[in-house]
């Protein structure tokens, strides 16, 4: 059992499962999660507040107020609707936050060094790379790179989801008996998932909704 970690925990699936995942991986565990105005903000941070009681972990939540009034992002409470569809690089683009991770990696290095913590882990897999410039491994590599080289107890980002798709991150989770109606993934920020955005198609896949394997409520 390794001491300390940093886990950013979204409350959305993949993250969920990673703290199911790692947490008798640690010895301690420290959740931080970020309010950064995304529209499905409020839904995210209840699952992850209750995640990390349920895995009895530290858990902070840092709000980045500047996020929603400087970035441009259908994700974020000022920005346009959110499409619906499957993911396309015409449409769904749209949603990426400007550097979003780089921002929450750097924040959860300096967390990590203050409390000397030496990883910090991190949910991207290989269904986000196609999309999201900031989730691909040579990011995260090259992250982790500048957190060794920028502090005093050097600081790595791991991504053990890294080669990965959703759904064998969902498959895993089921392994480890983890309950999925207690994350939430869809952009839209409604009392249920809406089942017609991308991310909600993606869960669907992931979770085998077709085969009747997904316990998730949606709308449509």
């Amino acid at each position: 059992m390794m001491e300390d970690a940093v886990i950013l925990l979204s409350g959305g699936m993949d993250s969920g499962v990673l703290l199911a995942w790692s947490r008798p991986r640690y010895k301690r565990m420290h959740a931080i999660s970020f309010d950064y105005g995304a529209k499905h903000a409020p839904r995210e941070l209840m699952m992850a507040k209750a995640l990390a009681k349920a895995y009895d972990v530290f858990f902070t939540k840092i709000s980045l107020p500047f996020m929603g009034e400087l970035f441009s992002s259908s994700l974020l409470k000022s920005g346009a609707e959110i499409p619906d569809g499957p993911y396309r690089e015409d449409s769904i683009s749209s949603t990426v936050v400007p550097f979003r991770n780089g921002i929450m990696i750097a924040i959860a290095v300096g967390y990590a060094e203050s409390n000397h913590i030496p990883t910090v882990l991190i949910a991207s897999h290989s269904g986000d790379h196609p999309v999201y410039p900031d989730c691909r491994e040579e990011f995260t590599a090259a992250m982790s790179k500048a957190s060794t080289l920028g502090t005093f107890t050097p600081v790595e980002i791991e991504a053990p989801f890294a080669g990965l798709d959703k759904r064998a991150i969902a498959q895993m989770g089921r392994g480890l008996g983890f309950d999925f109606t207690k994350t939430w993934s869809c952009y839209k920020g409604l009392k249920l998932h809406c089942g017609t955005c991308a991310t909600c198609i993606e869960r669907k896949h992931a979770l085998e909704y077709e085969q009747g394997l997904d316990p998730t409520r949606y709308l449509k």
